[in-house]
């Protein structure tokens, strides 16, 4: 049954590949409303051509809510961001190309190709006439890149009344599919000592860079390999001149964890904390963004139709866990089953060298299509 959606989208496949140039060459890095909003605009079109229901979610129109109302039931939720990470006038020196087989540009990978995935599966499903089990929706953001701090209210409404949740992010370079994705925290520390003049009176100094040091080796000491779990202090400093003891320092801590038990424990850990050097202190303020996704024995049987339904169109598909994390964290947090990595095959997100591979396409998009027709 796969095999004839696999069929047409082969046969449309430079269509969709220009169709995906166009929206890359629509700069739309977190933050730059103007361009989220033109984008979201493109996409807004192309659902509505599909005949879909679309509308904004929130001010700005830039997070849209299309809606198949085919099928019984609770739906199926397809979730991908218009976000990335260019800053406006990347073009210029990252054009959209074709070469060697591959499209490059800013996005199309993470994750512009996912979303044109998901019109192009239901394009497919409609040419050929058939139609899904269930309803589809459609959740496109704005801010994944950065944690979607106003979007997760949004996902997680709309997740808790599905059944099940596919994410268009990319697949991992080697093809697989995500079962699991670490869980993100983001921390600050701030030290704060007692200045003093570093030549006349040193003596009557705390210095908030020497606790800084301190307390930054202690973090490192926390990375836990056996564990998956590790703590990287990727911004620090302090001071105000060479000649002064340090009155205050601070530092920006990322932790990635498996599971939200290893979440809690470092942050007891953290909230704990003391300073070493006396009369300094040291604070820990942050926490949790991302839950982790923990591979569940329903994740683990969604991703067995996935596997199923990739053979039929006549491929392999593996699983992977993912370090980095993705909106899919917070449905899969919620206890929905969901499946991430549909997008297609690639390399280079956030890099120069972003690119998918133009003739996996189709067999990544038709994979997709069985997924929401069988469901």
């Amino acid at each position: 049954m796969g095999q004839d959606i696999l069929k047409y989208i082969q046969q449309h496949i430079d269509r969709y590949m220009l169709e995906l140039a166009s929206w890359a060459s629509v700069e739309s890095c977190t933050g730059d409303r103007d361009g989220l909003q033109a984008f979201a605009g493109l996409f807004h079109e192309r659902l509505r051509e599909l005949g879909l229901a679309v509308e904004a979610l929130g001010p700005g129109g830039a997070r849209q809510w299309g809606r198949w109302q085919a099928g019984e039931g609770a739906p199926v939720l397809l979730i991908g961001h218009g976000d990335t990470v260019y800053p406006r006038g990347t073009l210029a020196a990252q054009p959209v190309e074709t070469r060697e087989g591959k499209l490059f540009g800013p996005g199309v990978y993470d994750m512009k190709g996912g979303l044109l995935s998901m019109c192009v599966a239901i394009e497919a499903l409609q040419a050929l006439g058939r139609a899904p089990r269930r309803p589809i929706w459609i959740l496109q953001t704005d801010d994944e890149e950065v944690g979607s701090p106003v979007s997760r209210p949004y996902i997680e409404q709309l997740a808790r009344e599905a059944a099940a949740v596919l994410v268009l992010e990319p697949a991992t370079p080697a093809g697989a599919l995500k079962t699991a994705r670490k869980g993100v925290a983001v921390f600050e520390l701030e030290v704060a000592g007692r200045a003093a003049h570093a030549g006349v009176a040193p003596e009557e100094g705390r210095s908030a860079l020497i606790e800084l040091a301190h307390q930054m080796l202690w973090l490192a000491g926390l990375n836990a390999p056996d564990l998956g779990t590790t703590v990287n202090v990727g911004m620090a400093e302090g001071g105000t001149a060479f000649n002064v003891v340090p009155a205050a320092a601070k530092a920006g801590i990322d932790v990635r964890v498996r599971t939200a038990g290893e979440a809690n424990r470092i942050a007891r850990l953290l909230g704990e904390r003391g300073a070493v050097t006396p009369d300094v202190t040291v604070r820990y303020s942050g926490g949790l963004r991302n839950p982790p996704m923990e591979r569940t024995a329903a994740i683990a049987a969604l991703f067995g139709r996935a596997r199923d339904c990739a053979r039929e169109i006549g491929f392999e598909v593996e699983e992977a866990a993912s370090g980095g994390g993705s909106d899919g964290n917070f449905t899969a947090a919620l206890g929905v089953p969901t499946l991430d990595g549909l997008g297609p095959l690639g390399d280079g997100a956030h890099a120069v060298h972003e690119h998918i591979v133009v003739d996996g396409f189709p067999r990544r998009a038709a994979l997709l299509a069985r997924l929401i027709e069988t469901l």
